[in-house]
């Protein structure tokens, strides 16, 4: 097992810089999730830490040994792909076993290897199987597995479940997290998909542009985002955002009127600088933050789209009279028949126009 440290990584292809000075420290052992949007630089920044791609500026060290110019075979870390990456013509034992093999592993060590691996991810009926035999998550486990193998420091991960439908999708979230606490050995796992970082992370690293927007636990991302990205970005479904304007305010606090809805005001304490009377701000409100109506003054009435039913749990896709739109959670049960309905900010979140949190 190894802690990774990157500082001041930078990426460029010509002038064009795609990383943009990144800074984060990963604990020996730690399962860390880099997620974003597409082309924001996660899969990049992996492959640098695995040395296919090379850096531009600043330093990877794995076990506090710099890796900028160490071959990937030498930097003790195995990385699964999207694509499985497997053998056609071969077995999954065989699968399993080529890169020892390739590399003149003792062949008693081979096997032990193999066999561990295989009851670790409960593929020991499949190993005289080939590829084309197995389902995609009995891929996945095989690709997961030749990693195993080779008993790296470091695990990398390449949104290696993106080729799966929900349902095992799932299921494999479950066997990797299970995979971390058997190993032990430090993960670091790339995905666009913010259910699948909440999930399995012990922190997020949250990524827009090349930039690092945020480092945290999931809940902590959840509860307290620095800014409108990152608030929007963690959750599913994401934030409600509802412009605003000052409308009073006091060396502790800030009174937001909802634009459009003279009557709507809401209460912000703020621990940051305090916006001028008059400011434009956004108002954060998450879908489960909604209240049922008539309680206090921060009553809205919407318009309803759609209705989503899950089981015990409703969205009411809805629109303010303003035209923005916003998703409300509710339990099934306390879904109106109605075209609206009047619900209350219970708890919400201030930004400035620039999206840094005020609060």
């Amino acid at each position: 097992m190894a802690a990774v440290t990157l500082t001041n990584v930078l990426k460029r292809f010509g002038s064009y810089e795609i990383i943009h000075g990144a800074n984060i420290d990963i604990a020996d052992g730690e399962f860390v999730v880099f997620v974003g949007p597409s082309g924001c630089g996660k899969s990049t920044l992996l492959r640098m830490i695995a040395g296919l791609e090379d850096i531009s500026g600043g330093e990877i060290a794995i076990a506090s040994k710099v890796m900028n110019d160490v071959e990937p075979a030498e930097r003790g870390i195995a990385m699964v792909f999207q694509s499985y990456a497997l053998y056609p013509h071969m077995s999954v034992e065989q699968n399993l076993s080529f890169g020892l093999r390739m590399t003149g592993n003792p062949k008693q060590d081979t096997e032990r290897r193999v066999k561990r691996a295989s009851e670790i991810l409960r593929i020991s009926e499949l190993m005289a199987r080939r590829p084309k035999q197995l389902s995609g998550g009995q891929r996945q486990r095989v690709a997961i597995g030749r990693a195993i193998v080779r008993e790296p420091q470091v695990f990398l991960f390449d949104e290696p479940l993106s080729n799966l439908d929900a349902e095992l999708r799932v299921q494999m979230r479950v066997e990797i997290s299970r995979l971390h606490k058997e190993l032990g050995t430090t993960m670091i796992y790339v995905t666009h998909d913010q259910t699948e970082a909440m999930t399995l992370a012990d922190r997020i690293v949250v990524l827009r542009g090349g930039h690092v927007e945020q480092i945290g636990r999931p809940l902590d991302l959840y509860d307290n985002p620095d800014n409108q990205f990152v608030a929007g970005f963690v959750g599913s479904p994401k934030m409600n955002f509802i412009k605003g304007r000052v409308v009073g305010r006091n060396t502790r606090s800030v009174t937001v009127e909802l634009v459009g809805e003279e009557k709507t005001r809401i209460m912000q304490p703020l621990a940051g600088a305090v916006p001028e009377t008059g400011a434009k701000v956004i108002v954060g409100v998450r879908p489960e933050h909604f209240g049922n109506g008539g309680e206090g003054d921060a009553d809205l009435t919407v318009g309803i789209d759609v209705v989503e039913h899950l089981g015990g749990t409703s969205f009411i896709y809805a629109r303010t009279a303003h035209g923005e739109d916003l998703v409300i959670q509710r339990d099934a049960a306390k879904v109106p028949d109605t075209s609206e309905i009047t619900v209350s900010i219970r708890k919400s979140y201030l930004f400035d126009e620039n999206g840094q949190r005020l609060r």
